[in-house]
């Protein structure tokens, strides 16, 4: 079962945290505040995270510094960051922003309805990429032992091949369906782009499954 996706939310401002957590209660995911870039770095040290929502204007460490930090690191540098900035300097000031490696940039007072739409977004793409790297480590599982399962039961293997393809359908399913609703949503380029790379794995997911069903040739495929 996947467990649920955890949000980073970054501001100097406790009245500003609470605000964001009530708005994203809703989405039934675990929220951790950060109360500065620094505090933030720290939680990413140890911490998966599907989204992050990030302050610009914060004392010594501002947003476009954090999102430099965390962008500079390989743990790190595919999360999705939001910023949000209660100020508006122009086109200069948001080109900073989506330079500094943002997806989203938002301005306070900003529509609650709006905001969690795009993170919930960025969660079910979370969701999906979790689902997926679970289906590859099974498919590794499968690969690893193919020897030794191949000189005992041959039936095992065979059991195995069909759950791991059934799992595959439900994902890809759940996957045809968001990418259809991104579409259809005209969501943001960033949250599509993603989509269509979640697409792109599983369909070499799939064709690396299907070469191991019996009577095909080529030997065992690499699962990247």
């Amino acid at each position: 079962m996947v467990q649920k996706a955890k949000i980073l939310l970054v501001d100097d401002r406790p009245e500003n945290l609470l605000a964001l957590e009530a708005i994203l209660s809703a989405l039934d995911q675990t929220l951790v505040r950060a109360s500065s870039g620094e505090e933030a770095l720290k939680a990413l040290l140890t911490d998966d995270f599907a989204v992050i929502l990030l302050d610009v204007q914060m004392p010594g460490m501002d947003g476009f510094e954090t999102a430099a930090h965390i962008k500079r690191r390989e743990r790190t540098r595919d999360i999705p960051i939001i910023f949000l900035t209660a100020i508006n300097h122009g086109p200069h000031h948001t080109f900073r922003g989506y330079a500094a490696g943002a997806v989203d940039y938002i301005s306070k007072p900003f529509d609650p309805w709006v905001l969690r739409a795009k993170v919930s977004v960025f969660v079910e793409l979370y969701m999906k990429n979790c689902q997926l790297r679970e289906q590859a480590a099974l498919l590794r599982l499968q690969l690893e032992g193919g020897d030794k399962a191949a000189a005992g039961d041959a039936k095992e293997p065979a059991g195995l091949l069909a759950e791991l393809s059934a799992r595959l359908a439900a994902v890809e399913e759940q996957a045809e369906a968001l990418s259809k609703q991104l579409g259809d949503e005209s969501t943001d380029a960033a949250a599509v782009a993603t989509a269509a790379h979640l697409e792109r794995k599983l369909t070499g997911l799939r064709r690396a499954l299907d070469a191991l069903e019996p009577g095909t040739s080529g030997g065992q495929p690499a699962v990247n």
